[in-house]
């Protein structure tokens, strides 16, 4: 729905969701790196091997990080039923909605630079929520379910790990490898994702005249004008 909104500024994402959202962003960014490690260790370490714990310092640092991103999920998950409706835009995206698609296409054209002027929203634009859904939440899934399973085969037969993913995620792949391979490539999807999210923010914060990357720390979103805003309702 369309509003006209006088007011320069409108406060969006609560304090937990930014929390949330930072704390998933170094997460993120510490699991990509330690797990480039993982599928591809370093050549080698001076001293002897057995005075040298590298590596295991960063499958620690992986697995850590891996757990703070599954209870941030968790944790996400309980904010989009008790958050504002900005919360739940990530999990329910309006599919149906013929208004929807429509400003899905609006906004493909403005990031080709086909459209003269951008739609201005309240909280995530259309596209920015299709994508997020698609490649940002369900990739999430899938990293932490692969992740879980994979754990739970150096954790033993008897952990909840192996119990509640190892014993059905590993065989659906046909073999743990198989996994690690998955695993390890949808990382090059969300880290394109990543790259393409922080362009987008800080595009949208320069020509759309609205801020994006600020949002995100105070939670409030400035508009240089108040014309034809969506207030996603």
């Amino acid at each position: 729905m369309q509003a006209d909104i006088n007011r320069q500024a409108v406060y969006v994402y609560e304090a937990p969701l930014r929390l949330w959202h930072w704390i998933n962003a170094l997460a993120i960014v510490v699991l990509a790196v330690t797990g480039y490690l993982i599928a591809s260790p370093l050549p080698t370490q001076p001293g002897e091997a057995s005075a040298n714990f590298l590596m295991g310092y960063i499958r620690f640092t992986h697995f850590a990080a891996g757990y703070i991103l599954g209870i941030g999920f968790l944790f996400r998950i309980y904010w989009a039923i008790v958050g504002n409706h900005h919360a739940r835009q990530l999990f329910l995206p309006p599919l149906f909605s013929a208004g929807f698609w429509s400003g899905v296409w609006h906004e493909i054209k403005w990031y080709a630079f086909a459209a003269r002027e951008p739609r201005k929203y309240v909280g995530h634009n259309p596209l920015a929520v299709l994508v997020m859904h698609v490649l940002f939440l369900w990739m999430l899934v899938f990293m932490l379910i692969t992740g879980f399973a994979l754990y739970g085969e150096g954790a033993g037969m008897d952990s909840w790990q192996f119990l509640l993913f190892s014993s059905w995620v590993i065989p659906l792949f046909g073999q743990s490898q198989d996994v690690h391979t998955w695993h390890h490539l949808v990382m090059w999807v969300l880290v394109c994702f990543v790259i393409i999210h922080i362009y987008v923010a800080i595009r949208e914060d320069i020509m759309s005249r609205q801020s994006m990357v600020s949002t995100m720390i105070s939670g409030w979103r400035m508009f240089k004008d108040g014309r034809d805003v969506d207030d996603g309702h």
